[in-house]
């Protein structure tokens, strides 16, 4: 069983800065995969970016690239989602996942471990 608990959303003006953390509680997590998603009102769950736990590899989203870097942090068993010069349109709900999978994957469908969501607004 994995749990997942993300923090620091909030409200931040447009061109600010935020920083996502996923908590994860696993034995171990040398075969495992993490990811953040985001889901706007009225808009599909969205791939932002994933990080492979045993490789480091790292996948973002084209719509982030330049402004997100996801990276772990193994002692705490964490990932974190650094957002620099956040626009409006990166409001929403952002969501940590993570499944046992060697890569990271772009589609939600593959992770069976969810946390509760974080609200993100950016305003203009």
């Amino acid at each position: 069983q994995v749990q997942l608990v993300e923090s620091g959303g909030g409200l931040v003006q447009a061109g600010g800065s935020l920083r996502l953390s996923c908590a994860a509680s696993a034995r171990t997590f040398n075969s495992y995969s993490m990811a953040w998603f985001r889901q706007a009102p009225g808009k599909e769950r969205e791939f932002v970016a994933g990080i492979s736990w045993i490789t480091g590899r790292t996948d973002h989203a084209a719509s982030v690239k330049g402004r997100f870097t996801i990276s772990r942090d193994n002692a705490k068993n964490s990932v974190d989602l650094q957002m620099n010069s956040l626009k409006p349109e990166d409001t929403a709900v952002y969501y940590c996942a993570a499944d046992r999978i060697v890569t990271p994957r772009r589609s939600p469908d593959v992770y069976g471990y969810w946390g509760q969501g974080t609200q993100v607004t950016v305003s203009s």
